[in-house]
């Protein structure tokens, strides 16, 4: 059974969001999930916000930030509210991580990533290895704390995609404790996100399909934060030849605002929309004009990759 960890936002006000993290350009798979974030909260009425999310600053580039949301803009993205950057942000990060230490709900670990993959037992969901729990009663004598962790529940914790349908994992066995603050002083993307949807007040969030093992993690900090629970989609992620997902560790080339309309027709089409072929020779006003007037949500496919 699926546990409920939190109440879902009224959906009285869409608001949602386009968080990329700036460790290269955008490629085609990020602008398919901005267009469908972007398309999902206009056929509501919503709002669209953007962040970048720079937590993980040693990975990321120098001016990539603004070189994202200039090609956003280039595109024909046009967000709402204040762009949120996530390396300003450490405060509030801080002051999250304190409440769940104060509640007992976060404890010091003192393990190295060697210790762990000698101690661990099982893999975990995201590749790496499943916390075995080694600091979970304590630091052993002489050691000090190097990451700050979460403590999880004994339970399956999970929600209802509107693409990929049920998702949910025992997060003890699937993941263990997971790191809030890592060893190297920064604050890990779950913690980040988490405080950031919910200082954002996000209640609906269109993501790729990578990030689907990330999500019940999510719910918990939720829950233990006293956060309102988004909807959640997840689009398919584009892969290449090879099967593999776009990304900068595999060379995807970044996006081009010179070939912005036919780029455009290309996602569309990527998320099962209908799109005429005379648009791809159209400008690009025509194209999203076409894309705002006939987006189609349950046109996206239900799976979670895609070769292109």
């Amino acid at each position: 059974m699926v546990a409920e960890v939190a109440a879902v936002l009224p959906q009285a006000q869409y608001r949602g969001r386009f968080a990329p993290s700036p460790t290269g350009p955008l490629h085609f798979g990020s602008l398919v999930a901005a267009v469908g974030s972007y398309l999902d909260a206009r056929s509501q009425d919503g709002e669209w916000l953007v962040r970048i999310e720079d937590v993980d600053t040693p990975r990321c580039q120098p001016g990539m930030g603004d070189a994202i949301l200039r090609s956003l803009d280039a595109f024909g993205f046009a967000w709402d509210r204040e762009v949120i950057w996530q390396s300003r942000r450490s405060e509030a990060y801080a002051a999250a991580l304190d409440e769940l230490r104060r509640r007992g709900l976060a404890y010091a670990c003192g393990c190295s990533r060697k210790e762990i993959a000698d101690s661990a037992t099982r893999p975990a969901v995201d590749g790496g290895l499943a916390y075995p729990g080694t600091c979970r009663d304590g630091l052993a004598p002489g050691r000090s704390a190097r990451a700050w962790r979460l403590r999880v529940p004994d339970q399956r914790i999970g929600c209802v995609d509107r693409i990929q349908g049920e998702v949910a994992q025992h997060l003890a066995e699937d993941v263990g404790d997971f790191v809030l603050l890592r060893a190297d002083g920064l604050f890990a993307y779950q913690l980040a996100v988490t405080v950031d949807d919910q200082f954002q007040q996000i209640s609906d969030i269109v993501r790729g399909a990578d990030l689907l093992d990330s999500t019940p993690r999510q719910l918990w900090l939720q829950h233990c934060l006293g956060a309102p629970t988004p909807r959640y989609a997840h689009l398919p992620v584009v892969a290449n030849a090879a099967g593999e997902k776009l990304s900068k560790q595999t060379r995807a080339a970044a996006i081009d605002p010179a070939q912005a309309a036919p780029q455009l027709v290309a996602a569309l089409r990527f998320l099962g929309q209908p799109v005429p072929d005379e648009l791809v020779c159209a400008s690009l006003a025509e194209v999203w004009a076409w894309a705002l007037a006939h987006w189609d949500f349950a046109r996206i496919p239900q799976q979670r990759a895609a070769i292109i």
